[in-house]
């Protein structure tokens, strides 16, 4: 890993999981002079036609990036607040992973921290793992943390 690291980037997904690694990264931006970068990642909706009537997806995909961007301004500011310089990226996609990834590349990343669920089981099997995905395809290091199983 080339040190000093500039960008970490810290998926979050306001979790318990993600905020523990967001503690780390935060931890790690501080004690390298780096830049913390919190992305977040809401699911694209699919074009409903005969639901347009009961349900306006623009408007509710919208509403969830207004949403993000609200929190994410505030984590920021806190950051800021603590000498830790802070940005944050929303990204659309159904892919999380890939889309946590071509943030991090977008932003010359040098690190990221994430957070697994602790999901064992046919939770894993079903659900898949952000986190191992990130894992297996980024071509940055990743410091995962594990969560334990609840």
């Amino acid at each position: 890993m080339d040190l000093p690291l500039k960008v970490i980037v810290s998926p979050i997904d306001f979790s318990t999981h993600s905020d523990n690694a967001l503690r780390t990264a935060a931890d790690l931006a501080s004690h390298f002079g780096a830049e913390l970068l919190l992305v977040h990642v809401v699911p694209a909706l699919p074009k409903l036609r005969s639901a347009r009537d009961f349900f306006n997806e623009a408007d509710y995909e919208q509403a969830l990036h207004a949403d993000a961007e609200k929190n994410l301004g505030q984590l920021t500011a806190e950051f800021a607040q603590r000498g830790i310089a802070a940005k944050f990226a929303v990204g659309t996609a159904n892919d999380t992973a890939m889309e946590i990834l071509r943030i991090a590349e977008q932003h010359h990343a040098d690190l990221i921290v994430i957070a697994t669920h602790g999901m064992t089981g046919w939770h894993s099997l079903a659900f898949g793992s952000v986190a191992e995905k990130v894992v297996r395809l980024a071509t940055i290091p990743v410091l995962l943390l594990r969560a334990h199983p609840e």
